[in-house]
């Protein structure tokens, strides 16, 4: 089963701002999904967008 993070967790993992984390999840570049009213994205859609961030960058 793959870990679940929280807005916080994944912005402190990418260094950028919880509001640039709720965009990326607006604009579709990470998943995620609701747990009762919490917003959770995926470990595995963390590591995919770095790869793409990384891609972009090459």
């Amino acid at each position: 089963m793959d870990e679940m993070l929280t807005v916080d967790e994944v912005a402190a993992r990418l260094r950028i701002s919880r509001w640039t984390v709720y965009r990326l999840i607006k604009e579709r570049r990470l998943d995620s999904g609701k747990v009762g009213a919490c917003r959770r994205i995926t470990a595995t859609s963390v590591a995919a967008y770095i790869a793409a961030v990384i891609e972009e960058a090459a």
